[in-house]
């Protein structure tokens, strides 16, 4: 798999005169780093190792004035080049750099020894041992140590060796194949246009690929791609790529942002992270402190909400949420550092364990959650189906897309799709819309379904008389805040369980039964009767409330009871029939038309004998019940 160096050290300690004594290019490039003789920005070349292999190699600055440059450089690199010039020893940008490649994940690398040429024996010993003992609490502790010259070439093929070494042997972890390329550069190139670089963090790009900038948002196109400077058809994860895009301008372009594949990223104003605090930081980091945050190649500004306390000791470690000034694109898993205002100096590292995240209470449940994260985060081999659990179970009822969980857990998407195949299976988690592939956990998802039976439980007991409620009423009430899709499948993951019933287009519990007092069984009871025995020439709505000698209000409720059972109907404002009466209607007009193709008005009043006032209702009526088609005056018979 490809790996990148980068180099680490104090100004003027020899890192550019070093890569350029073992790759042969110069990586000062501006005209103002040749007449100052110092490193302003990134500086990217490759090593040959023989065989074919080849290793990128990044070169950052040393000048104190320079740090965020550094910083955007060894966000991609898998090991580093610790320089440290023998005739100076430790400086502050040794222990700056080497903090923030702690920051960052790095846990690898090599320490050269430059202008061994400029030192002499005694000298180099003193210094061997000042170095020994700065390193010893660091990942660099059990490194070599090797002097060099790169005026004389003393001790470079030994330390071009090392490097081999390392590369053959370590083994940089990519935690998810979706493809992120950070740029570090910008520039035109005569003949093609625009070209960005950056080290490929994982994934791959394909010449032809489509893609898009993220968090700006601009689309664009892979026309061609150069890997350590020769032109390939794919860029894989661990590589220093340069990208020729197409549709943009260099004026439209900044370093910081990420190319990526469509949709895959999901900028954010807020990610959860795990703060450490340096222990050399000259003071406690503060609730809603501002710092200067560095993900990627990106800087922005960001205040520092801690979850549980009120400042962050040196060398200590807590939850935080980090909130920017403008959006930024991570994805679980990836290291940030942070540097203080005043004085202007890295005071801090973070992890990211959720860069989706919406608002945080204090101490609030979500606690737990990040907690769990947050240890996983610090294994070495973390259980991606717990991973997938808790981001889940964070998500709430909102729940997230597969593409989401791709950059919520930061795993391998056929590692994700294992996952949640199993959770499926257990029940731990559903997949309620197959076309948008979005799921929702299983806890959570059991909460929403005790949630609607509660609110049928309080609505049957305030609406005794209502069998149910619609799906369209349940939508606009207990389940407004949900997608529709989500209620649906709610819904009838209920019915499917028995926990719900369904009567027609009503919802209600399996155990409920409409439930009347004895007035109003008594009245429901006289209200059949009237409507039975009036057929098709009932009362009007008046003249039965007044014969049964009740309210408007106190009849309302039976009336939709009545029809809610089937055994009225109301056809016309004030006017309804007993559904046998219509029945029965229904058939007459069927036999009628098995013998003859139209039924006009008058034909219609002498088969059943009623006058206009109820005749017209009543065809209108077998209009809407589809049994009969209006054709000039006539009826036909929609059968036919």
């Amino acid at each position: 798999m490809p790996v990148i160096m980068g180099t680490a050290g104090h100004i003027d300690h020899g890192k550019t005169t070093l890569v350029k004594a073992l790759t042969g290019v110069d990586c000062d490039r501006l005209a103002e780093e040749k007449k100052r003789g110092i490193t302003i920005e990134l500086g990217f070349a490759f090593m040959d190792l023989g065989q074919d292999r080849r290793v990128g190699v990044v070169d950052v600055p040393g000048h104190e004035r320079f740090v965020k440059n550094m910083v955007a450089g060894a966000a991609g690199i898998d090991f580093v080049v610790l320089v440290i010039a023998a005739d100076e020893g430790v400086m502050p940008q040794t222990r700056e750099h080497l903090e923030i490649c702690t920051l960052l994940g790095i846990k690898a690398g090599v320490v050269a020894l430059t202008k061994r040429d400029c030192v002499d024996e005694d000298w180099l010993a003193l210094v061997t041992e000042d170095v020994k003992a700065f390193l010893a609490p660091t990942f660099l502790a059990e490194a070599p140590l090797i002097p060099v010259s790169a005026h004389t070439g003393l001790g470079l093929e030994a330390l071009k060796a090392e490097i081999s070494r390392l590369a053959d042997e370590f083994r940089p972890r990519r935690r998810s194949d979706l493809a992120r390329l950070p740029i570090d550069r910008v520039f035109t190139m005569k003949g093609h246009g625009t070209v960005v670089t950056g080290t490929l963090i994982a994934g791959q790009f394909k010449a032809g690929d489509e893609a898009v900038l993220y968090p700006s948002g601009r689309s664009t196109k892979v026309r061609s791609l150069q890997v350590h400077g020769g032109a390939s058809e794919t860029a894989q994860g661990g590589q220093r790529t340069a990208a020729n895009i197409v549709g943009l301008e260099v004026e439209e372009l900044e370093r910081g942002e990420v190319l990526a594949h469509p949709g895959t990223l999901f900028p954010s104003l807020a990610w959860n992270m795990e703060v450490t605090c340096l222990p050399s930081s000259p003071r406690a980091l503060r609730h809603r402190g501002e710092v200067h945050f560095h993900h990627g190649t990106r800087e922005v500004m960001a205040r520092l909400y801690f979850l549980d306390r009120d400042k962050l000791e040196p060398g200590q470690s807590a939850l935080c949420q980090a909130r920017f000034e403008s959006p930024l694109a991570g994805v679980s898993g990836d290291r940030c550092v942070m540097r203080a205002f005043s004085p202007l100096r890295t005071v801090a590292g973070g992890v990211i364990l959720s860069p989706l995240g919406g608002r945080i209470k204090r101490n609030g449940p979500e606690l737990a959650e990040l907690s769990a994260l947050a240890e996983l985060a610090s294994q070495p081999s973390p259980d991606p189906a717990e991973r997938v659990r808790l981001h889940l179970k964070l998500k709430g009822r909102a729940g997230a897309s597969f593409a989401e969980l791709m950059v919520l857990t930061g795993l391998d998407s056929r590692d994700l799709e294992k996952a949640l195949q199993g959770f499926s299976g257990k029940g731990l988690a559903s997949l309620w819309d197959r076309e948008a592939r979005q799921w929702i956990s299983g806890a959570v998802l059991e909460e929403l379904g005790a949630g609607l039976i509660t609110h049928l439980e309080a609505f049957h007991k305030r609406e005794p008389l209502k069998q149910g409620v619609t799906r369209g009423e349940l939508g606009s009430t207990w389940g407004r805040a949900l997608p529709g899709k989500l209620m649906h499948f709610l819904a009838e993951r209920l019915l499917k369980s028995g926990k719900l019933a369904q009567e027609q287009e009503l919802l209600r519990l399996p155990g409920h039964s409409v439930s009347l007092g004895v007035d109003q069984a008594d009245l429901r009871q006289r209200m059949v009767g009237v409507y039975e025995s009036g057929g098709l020439t009932p009362p009007n709505y008046k003249d039965v409330l007044e014969q049964l000698g009740v309210s408007p209000k106190e009849a309302q409720p039976v009336y939709k009871l009545l029809q809610d059972q089937g055994l009225v109907s109301r056809i016309k404002e004030d006017m309804y029939f007993a559904t046998s009466a219509l029945d029965g209607l229904k058939a007459r007009v069927q036999e009628y038309f098995s013998t003859r193709k139209e039924l006009g008005p008058q034909d219609f009043r002498e088969l059943t004998g009623l006058s206009r006032k109820f005749a017209i209702p009543l065809l209108e009526y077998l209009d809407k019940e589809k049994l009969t088609m209006r054709v000039g005056d006539t009826r036909m018979s929609r059968s036919r």
